[in-house]
């Protein structure tokens, strides 16, 4: 980070020679300024974006709201590098400690607690930030279920920030399952969400003031925005306003995994009611207590709302929408791909994880893509969404046409096989996968008919990849790969244990929810976890560092073969087709490199001319959450 006193010239002497006009325009003396700080900043081999923390004019002596008496008695300019946050902050004692982003606890040095008016707010004690982590996971490990350990991590998020998400990155492993899945969905139904988000809900919208509700949220420079309208929540169906828990722990990930600023990120809830008559029986639901709104009505408050989006933070901001029900998410990810930065995690993400543990699990049974024959039991959102990627890296490595690609693909639901007799009553998003055979009703029949090789569970049901069925999957595949994605883990088709038990440790397995280790035989094997958090943090990142203004699917793909590259042979003695999550910074910086190629070579980045090693410049534009010193 440099500092405004790093340069040659003055703030006020570069005021004085600029002189004050009205309106955003550039002075002189703004320029002279700007040169000197670009000439510093090139010295350190970065590269600097000028922002501001209520508008992103170029000239900040101009913006009106500022009088020179004002900038003076600050002393500083707010300098922003691209990705990273603001070096300078004017807040001291109680309220500092009250400042989430600037709050240190007991890590404030006596220096600094003289300087910012801290004495006898704190106990006598200075202890550093790795003492304060180990502390606080000694205190999270008294805990014995899940959801109090939740509550404590979102309580300290909103406490002291960087000691939240210095704690994720240090302890991923233990603490993923806590900030996200399966924990979150526990805490979706149990607990009141945070307040420090933003809903937008349709009595708003009926008097046109979407637009004034977003700017209402303190922070301009937005770069990712997780939104959902509560319908479709993990497994657990309609929870209305309390799904919030979801873009919340979504874009912790981000930060944490991601490295995407936490001032950067934004979680919406669009409130259009909820159908589930529990919640609108509770008198505690904070929510509209109203059956949802539909049809003409829901979308113009989504067209109302993508616009005010892309007015307030521009064409490049990325919108993930997350657990829409299928009748509307493959319906708002056609309209707006074509128009806005938008991204559908159920969908794209996790069929771009799925793929890369398909693309690893080759390396242990051999063959290509197109020598496999898939079989999925669900056929919602993200069924379809695997199904298609899978058929797309098929026609990319096959050079067939994509209708050829998807005959390798066989899909039920919860009417049976889905056949060409079928077409004409199913969903649009599933006529695709409606090949010519004879009409079966159960999976195993179908499992005893086609033969897949692999088996991919999404349906959301628990325990319906049964003993027959897993049994028949391994007595015609010597090493049969099955998936059983469906979160949480109560709705998770098998268990790691029931799949190497049942086909005696030969199946490649990996789930959606994690699982603990499992000995069979005498050997100990170490379920992956086809975790969504692998793809999308360092996916957001990618399209974050090249300016992207469009996702295609050929980053989807490109994101896939990154992580699948990064799975070891050590990874494959345990059992596990997915690299450690020890090691996921490393990987979403790769991915994002990967992600941010692909968009160059597309022609979709905007921030020219692109980094010569985009790893390293993708490490580089993370957030990093280690304590700063405070003058």
């Amino acid at each position: 980070m440099i500092s405004a006193r790093t340069a040659a010239a003055s703030p006020a002497s570069l005021w004085k020679r600029g002189g004050q006009s009205e309106g955003g325009g550039s002075c002189d003396g703004c320029r002279t300024y700007r040169n000197t700080l670009r000439r510093a900043a090139a010295a350190k081999n970065s590269q600097l974006g000028w922002s501001h923390r209520d508008t992103n004019l170029s000239c900040f002596f101009h913006y009106p709201f500022y009088s020179w008496k004002w900038i003076l008695s600050w002393n500083h300019i707010m300098l922003v590098e691209k990705y990273a946050e603001q070096s300078y902050f004017y807040i001291s004692g109680y309220t500092l400690l009250r400042d989430p982003h600037h709050n240190k606890g007991l890590a404030f040095t006596e220096k600094e607690r003289d300087a910012h008016h801290l004495r006898g707010l704190l106990p006598p004690a200075v202890v550093p930030q790795e003492l304060q982590i180990k502390k606080i996971m000694h205190n999270l490990r008294q805990y014995q279920v899940p959801l109090q350990r939740y509550m404590a991590m979102m309580d300290l998020q909103e406490r002291n920030e960087r000691l939240f998400y210095k704690l994720l990155i240090d302890n991923v492993e233990e603490l993923l399952p806590v900030v996200y899945t399966p924990t979150v969905g526990e805490a979706c139904q149990n607990c009141l969400p945070s307040t420090y988000l933003i809903w937008t809900d349709h009595e708003v919208h009926s008097r046109g003031k979407v637009l004034e509700v977003l700017r209402n949220w303190p922070h301009r420079n937005i770069q990712v925005i997780c939104v959902t309208d509560g319908e479709r929540i993990l497994g657990l169906g309609d929870l209305g306003s309390q799904g919030m828990g979801i873009p919340v722990g979504k874009l912790a990930l981000y930060t944490a995994l991601g490295g995407v600023r936490p001032s950067a990120c934004l979680p919406i809830t669009i409130d259009v009611g909820t159908n589930n008559e529990k919640l609108l029986n509770d008198e505690f639901y904070i929510g509209l207590r109203q059956k949802r709104a539909t049809g003409e009505e829901y979308h113009e408050l989504m067209e109302e709302f993508m616009a005010a989006v892309k007015q307030i933070y521009g064409e490049k901001v990325l919108i993930q929408f997350e657990d829409f029900a299928n009748h509307n998410a493959f319906n708002l990810l056609a309209k707006y791909s074509k128009s806005h930065l938008v991204f559908n995690d159920d969908i794209q993400g996790t069929a771009s994880v799925v793929l890369a543990g398909l693309l690893a699990a080759l390396k242990v049974v051999g063959g290509t893509l197109a020598e496999h024959t898939y079989l999925f039991l669900g056929a919602g959102e993200a069924g379809t969404g695997i199904a298609e990627l899978i058929a797309l890296e098929i026609s990319k490595q096959t050079s067939a046409p994509i209708e050829e690609c998807r005959k390798k693909i066989w899909l039920v639901d919860s009417k049976g096989l889905i056949v060409d007799s079928r077409k004409n009553s199913v969903q649009s998003f599933k006529k695709p996968w409606a090949h010519e055979h004879e009409p079966l009703t159960t999976l195993y029949d179908a499992v005893q008919s086609i033969k897949p090789t692999v088996l991919i569970g999404t349906s959301g049901v628990g325990r319906t990849f049964t003993k027959e069925v897993v049994e028949a999957m391994a007595s015609f595949n010597e090493r049969p790969i099955i998936f059983s994605l469906s979160n949480p883990t109560s709705h998770s088709e098998c268990t790691a244990e029931e799949a190497y038990n049942w086909t005696q440790g030969r199946v490649i397995f990996a789930s959606g929810s994690p699982f603990d280790p499992v000995e069979y035989d005498g050997k100990v094997f170490v379920p992956g976890q086809s975790n969504n958090a692998y793809i999308f943090p360092g996916f957001g990142l990618g399209l974050v560092i090249s300016g992207a203004i469009r996702v295609h699917e050929d980053m989807l793909l490109a994101a896939s073969e990154a992580l699948a590259a990064q799975a070891t042979q050590e990874n494959f003695d345990k059992g596990s087709i997915f690299p450690p999550f020890t090691n996921i910074r490393k990987i979403s910086a790769r991915i994002a490199a990967a992600v941010a190629a692909k968009a160059y070579e597309l022609g979709l980045a905007t921030r020219l001319p692109p980094p010569r090693d985009l790893v390293k410049y993708a490490q580089s534009c993370m957030y990093t959450p280690v304590y700063r010193n405070y003058r």
